[in-house]
Order: C-alpha cells, then structure tokens, then sequence
C-alpha cells in the first residue's frame, strides 16, 4: 500500500508544478498592456474608419506591440514612434 500511496504523491506532485509553471507562464506578459486599453484607445482611433473592423484589428496589433495608440482619428503618429515606424511586407504603413 505504501509503495502506490507514494507513486500517488509523486505524480500528484509532478502536475502542481506543471500546472504552476503553466499559470506563471500565462500572467507574465512582459509589458503588454491590458486589452481593454487597447480596445478603448483604438475604438477612438477607427472611429470615423471606412471598414472599421478592418481599421480596429491592426490598431490592436499595433497597440499590443507598441503599448501606444496616437490620438484622435486620424494622423498624430508622431506621438507614438514605434506605431508610425510599422510597416507591412509592402513598406506601406501597417497601423492606420
């Protein structure tokens, strides 16, 4: 009995601390900023956009890398450096 008791344990074990690892890994996002900021900030930003989803997913990708999103509708990127130096394969700006 005592031999399967400390298998039991063992394995036990084993999964807290993978689980552990698992959460720490998941709350640790460096210096990302939390989503719903960036879902504000680019709610302003693509308000008057003509194909809004459109406007809003690169703004959110934009924001998550850049943790900024310039203000107002349109223009302004000179307050955010990384969001107006974004480019896509193309070399045409990626954050509207």
């Amino acid at each position: 009995m005592k031999p399967v008791l400390a298998i039991l344990l063992l394995v036990s074990m084993f999964l807290s601390v993978s689980f552990l690892q698992f959460t720490m890994a998941e709350s640790t996002t460096g210096d990302a900023p939390i989503p719903s900021f960036c879902d504000s900030k680019c709610g302003v930003r693509c308000a008057n956009a003509g194909v809004k989803d459109r406007c809003l997913t690169y703004c959110g990708v934009c924001c998550q890398q850049c943790n900024c999103v310039p203000s107002g509708t349109y223009g302004n990127k000179s307050e955010c450096p990384c969001y107006r130096d974004k480019l896509n394969a193309k070399g045409n700006p990626k954050c509207p």
